[in-house]
């Protein structure tokens, strides 16, 4: 079992890795910070597995809510966005954890 890195509450930043082909994050959340609602499990890697390889060892998947505001330029209203991400596209945030 792969230990997850991250835990629910703790603020993260999803990468903005330059990627050719499938990929399974969203480029409207690359680079932005959201917080981690909790652990999906582990699964294989999806953007390895897309090539035809077996995608192991398995990835920490994650629930990341962000604040929509922080997504999109002059939205006003206070609603969030979940989505799940794979733990190699999340790093550590300045901000330690959620509201």
């Amino acid at each position: 079992m792969v230990e997850p890195a991250f835990k629910p509450g703790m603020m993260v930043r999803v990468r903005d890795i330059p990627v050719k082909g499938h990929m399974r994050t969203p480029a409207y959340v690359r680079g932005r910070q959201g917080w981690i609602e909790g652990l999906q499990g582990t699964f294989p890697n999806p953007e390895r597995r897309a090539y035809g390889a077996d995608g192991l060892p398995p990835v920490p998947l994650y629930l990341v809510r962000f604040r929509q505001s922080d997504l999109w330029p002059g939205y006003d209203g206070s609603d969030s966005l979940v989505l799940d991400i794979f733990e190699h596209w999340l790093e550590r945030a300045e901000k330690t954890h959620g509201p």
